[in-house]
């Protein structure tokens, strides 16, 4: 998600969706696929409040 930081919900959604036919790694479309369905599951103040940190 920190790649697409500094954009709003439903842009973030679209990116993710427009790069996901390019993902080969398998687990990485799976959890891609989980990412998708908690920011369609979420508003857009909860997504707001979300602190997006590059994992290490």
């Amino acid at each position: 998600m920190c790649v697409f930081e500094g954009q709003e919900r439903t842009g973030m959604i679209a990116d993710i969706k427009n790069v996901l036919p390019h993902i080969q790694d398998s687990d990485m479309v799976e959890l891609s696929g989980q990412v998708l369905e908690k920011l369609e599951a979420i508003s857009d103040e909860e997504f707001a409040e979300v602190a997006l940190e590059a994992a290490e």
